[in-house]
């Protein structure tokens, strides 16, 4: 299994100028736009948009992926303290009935 990049970016030239695309491989033959700009003068200026906004956009993900990330910590542990509640509050009824 080869390791490539998940996103890039691809600029092309058009019919108004020049068009930077944010693409994400999906699969190993379909690929997705994310975020497009065209209208560029120069392909330079389309590559240097294409750049700080494939790494704001990184950034913005992984800002996000580290919140889902906490949130699922939170009710993971959530989750095994009330299994443990129920589980204490079994054995607590357990003892009730041995001691009759």
């Amino acid at each position: 299994m080869s390791k490539g990049k998940k996103y890039d970016l691809r600029v092309t030239q058009g019919d108004n100028g020049w068009k930077t695309e944010i693409t994400r491989r999906m699969t190993s033959t379909k690929t997705v736009v994310s975020k497009s700009h065209d209208g560029f003068a120069t392909e330079a200026e389309a590559q240097a948009w294409g750049l700080t906004e494939l790494q704001v956009f990184l950034g913005t993900l992984t800002e996000r992926n580290k919140r889902r990330s906490e949130k699922q910590a939170k009710a993971k542990l959530a989750a095994a303290l009330a299994a443990e509640a129920a589980t204490d509050a079994e054995d607590l009824d357990q003892d009730d009935f041995d001691e009759e």
